[in-house]
Formats: C-alpha cells, structure tokens, sequence
C-alpha cells in the first residue's frame, strides 16, 4: 500500500469517525427530548392536545440541538469567535448559519483532499496537494465569509449618509424619534437594506422591554463603523437625556459630509498616483517613437549611406 493509498483511507476512516459522532450526538438529544416527555407525563404538566404533543425530531426543526452543540468547547473551537462575527455581520441567522458553515467547511476540508487523492494520487506530492487542499478547504467558507462581510461593511458607509439625513427628514416633520425609526424600517429597507434590517431588529428589541441603547448596540458595533456608532451614540443620548434631536443630527449630517468630501479628495489623489505609473508605462513609449522617431530614422539612414559609399 503506498502513500497516496493510506492518505485516502486515513481521509475515509475520518469520515465515518465525524459521522459516528453525529450519530452519537443524534442518539444522545433524541435519549434527552424522550426523557423529558416522560417526565412531563409523568409530572401531569402535558395538557395539551394529542396533534400538539412535541415528536422526537422537534428540537431538529427548532434547531434547539444545533445551538447546544454549537456552544460546547468543540463547537467553539470549530466556529470561532471570529467566524461567528463575520457570520453576523453578513446578515445571516445566526445558529442555523454557523451550523451551515460548520458542515461547509468539513465537507471540503475532506472533499478537496480525496478529489485530489483520486485524480493525482499517483504523482510525487499528492500527498502534499491533499495537505493543501485540505488547507484550502477548511479556509475557504471563512474566505467567502469575509469577502461578503467586506461587501456589507462597505453598503453600510455608503448607506449611512441617507439614513441620517432620512431621519433629520422625519424629525423635521414632526415625528418622534420612535415613529421615524419605525418608518425607516418599515417604508424605507429596500433602499437601506443593511441599515434598514438592522434598524427593524433594534425596534423588535426596543418593543420588547429593552433600552434603546441594548436594541441598537448591535447595529453600532456590528459593522465597524466608527461613524455609525457615534451618531448611534448620539441617538442613545439625547433619548436619555431629553431635548430636541433635529439641530444635533443636522450637525453630523455636516460633519459627514465634510468627512465624504475629504474622503473623495484622498481617493482621488490615490487614483492620481496610480494613472501617473499607467502613463509612464503606456504613453511614455509611444510619445518616444513619435517625438524621437524621426531623428533616429534620420540617424540610421545617414548611417547606412556612409556605411554604402
């Protein structure tokens, strides 16, 4: 049996080992929501009608399952910290989202390898192209993660400026700061999508007893916006403080704009430098052949008839 051989089966046999677990974690919920049926019958406390009794699998559809073993150390250590921030600010629900990206990032960590093991097994480094495929598979729903959580950080500042001179907006028309939020969020999220969803889950929040500083906490730091969470700040204040929010929201509507401005200035100065070297290397040559052309002609043709005679 050569490398390649035993590096396929050491691939398979880690296969079933990761399904045996499941298989174990499976067993081991279906033991625990059978239990509690039980005990429930058994306490009288199941009063409800025979359609409505919980089956087995419902912790399966509530997903109830997938938020325990998500929790644990190996699911931490599988879903860092770190992925499952990017997986919020890429807008997804979070338990049933890092279940997917955990079960993504298995499958081609070992579908990457074996594909390679398959198609060139019998080349020196297969087994050093299986290592990095299984390197690149493992990192690669990470990779696109960021990439989207990029995409939506960049909505957000492009979408920042209407959602501030909105709100100014609908203060100005006598609206209070309550109805207008409730109106961006509800008339207004096809146009600010990022903010607009993030917008509607603070109101969830705010409806539901909790301050509005712990409702929009999640849409000032999510995204990395130092703007976003001072004019959040600024919202938490005069809410808590009292006091007419029209002049201090048209201040930082100023200020950004200002700030956009100075913003476009250095992106231009940037995009001066770059066509600066794209003229160099592309012009330069050509205003050499039609500016020195000539004379060097001239040159070589003097040249040659010395050269004759």
């Amino acid at each position: 049996m050569n490398s390649s051989q035993m590096a396929i089966l050491a691939l398979v046999l880690l296969a079933l080992g990761l399904l045996t677990f499941a298989g174990l974690v499976l067993h081991r919920h279906l033991q625990r929501a059978a239990t509690t049926k039980v005990l429930h019958r058994a306490l009288g406390e199941n009063a409800h009608p025979i359609d409505a009794l919980p089956d087995e699998l419902a912790f399966l559809r509530t997903g109830q399952w997938s938020v325990r073993w998500l929790e644990s150390r190996l699911g931490q250590a599988l879903v860092a910290d770190e992925d499952r921030r990017l997986i919020q600010q890429c807008g997804f629900s979070p338990a049933r989202a890092q279940l997917v990206f955990l079960v993504a990032r298995l499958a081609l960590a070992l579908a990457l390898p074996i594909t390679i093991q398959v198609l060139w097994g019998d080349t020196p480094n297969g087994l050093l192209w299986s290592a990095a495929g299984f390197a690149v598979g493992f990192m690669l729903p990470k990779w696109l993660l960021k990439r989207r959580a990029g995409q939506q950080c960049e909505r957000v500042a492009h979408e920042l400026p209407l959602f501030v001179d909105m709100l100014g907006l609908l203060q100005s028309v006598g609206l209070s700061l309550d109805q207008s939020l409730q109106v961006i969020a509800s008339d207004f999220q096809h146009v600010m999508p990022v903010i607009g969803s993030e917008v509607a889950a603070g109101n969830r929040q705010y409806s539901q007893g909790r301050t509005r500083e712990q409702a929009y906490q999640r849409l000032a730091r999510l995204h990395d916006n130092q703007h976003l969470m001072d004019f959040i700040a600024l919202v938490n204040q005069v809410d808590k403080h009292g006091g007419a929010i029209q002049e201090p929201i048209r201040q930082f509507s100023e200020r950004l704009r200002v700030h956009r401005k100075a913003e476009m200035k250095s992106r231009i100065g940037k995009i001066t430098v770059k066509m600066t070297v794209v003229m160099v290397t592309t012009l330069l040559p050509a205003l050499v052949i039609v500016t020195a052309g000539p004379g060097f002609i001239a040159i070589i043709r003097s040249v040659g008839s010395m050269t004759g005679s």
